[in-house]
């Protein structure tokens, strides 16, 4: 079965819904004491986004992590420092200050970078870390101070985030095991072999459901955000730069979670799975610098998420420039 993409405007994945949307709903969170089950993923976080109250480097934040498993802190010695994917499933980008899900019950929330356990693939001496004021991921230098959220069980619904190797503070290769790092866990679930399919309509992604417009129907040239749109919606409507495309559900700007589940954590220049990049040649998703999203920065309504190709990042645009490249998506019928 397909892995469900959380919507980033609402905040909740297609199985399960928070209660800031629907009244009378089933809560998204769940308190069980000082830790936090998000009802979404199946994780479990501790209550406070700051337990240790200060900031660490990335190898420090591993080093706590494996204190806290020593001493069973708040019971358990299951604790991990979360993958890029994890924290990401956090972040609600239709919020800021923080970027979290309205009515979170979570604590000491600092405005803040918190660190991943992943590291950035063709320069490991940094590590992927999320900003809680707006959502946007990025990477640090590993000896840099960021602050550590830690995670633990197990999700039916994350996927994996593709990274196979582990590479200490200075970005040297190291042995996985017992490292805690995301390539010597790797949390979530396996990728389909293969993973994407292609056809005359597009290329089906089998870890999500989601069909990626024909590469060849893609436009060599950037775009503003409205043009981003309005280059969607043609092949909607069967007319224009879509002509021909087909029927079913329409083609539209996929949003931000959408485009970040096809990264591939182990690679840059382009961050996609190589089977994608390779086996499919993908001329204007390869040499795009970003693509745009559907999704509006809850921060500042005229800037939008875009994935930065090239290096795997979440960051925002501003909707007027023509700096981004589009790919439309749509997810097929059963």
């Amino acid at each position: 079965m397909a892995l469900p993409v959380p919507d980033p405007d609402t905040c909740t994945t297609a199985d399960t819904r928070g209660e800031h949307d629907a009244p009378g709903s089933a809560p998204r969170f769940v308190e069980l004491g000082e830790v936090v089950q998000d009802a979404s993923t199946g994780l479990i976080w501790t209550r406070s986004a700051n337990p240790l109250g200060a900031a660490l480097t990335w190898p420090e934040a591993l080093a706590a992590v494996a204190g806290f498993n020593r001493d069973g802190f708040l019971g358990a010695r299951d604790w991990r420092l979360p993958n890029r994917r994890e924290l990401c499933s956090l972040i609600c980008h239709a919020e800021k200050l923080p970027a979290l899900p309205r009515g979170h019950p979570f604590c000491d929330v600092f405005l803040g970078w918190v660190w991943s356990s992943t590291t950035k693939a063709g320069q490991t001496a940094y590590a992927w870390n999320v900003h809680l004021e707006g959502g946007r991921l990025f990477y640090s230098r590993k000896d840099e101070f960021r602050l550590l959220w830690p995670v633990r069980g197990h999700s039916a619904v994350l996927a994996q985030t593709g990274q196979r190797g582990c590479y200490d503070a200075t970005g040297g290769a190291i042995p996985c095991p017992g490292s805690g790092q995301d390539a010597d866990l790797q949390s979530g679930q396996p990728w389909p072999e293969p993973r994407f399919e292609r056809s005359n309509l597009g290329v089906l992604d089998r870890l999500t459901d989601l069909c990626w417009l024909e590469p060849g129907r893609l436009s060599s040239h950037t775009a503003t955000w409205a043009e981003a749109w309005d280059f969607a919606a043609s092949f909607e409507t069967g007319s224009g730069a879509g002509s021909g495309a087909g029927s079913g559900p329409p083609w539209r700007l996929p949003n931000i979670n959408e485009l970040e589940s096809l990264v591939d954590a182990d690679r840059a220049n382009p961050a996609l799975p190589l089977e994608l990049s390779a086996a499919l040649a993908l001329p204007v998703a390869l040499s795009a610098e970003g693509l745009w999203s559907a999704t509006t920065s809850g921060f500042d309504p005229d800037w939008a998420f875009v994935l930065y190709v090239q290096k795997g990042a979440l960051g925002v645009g501003f909707k007027p420039g023509a700096k981004f490249h589009v790919w439309p998506v749509r997810r097929l019928e059963p």
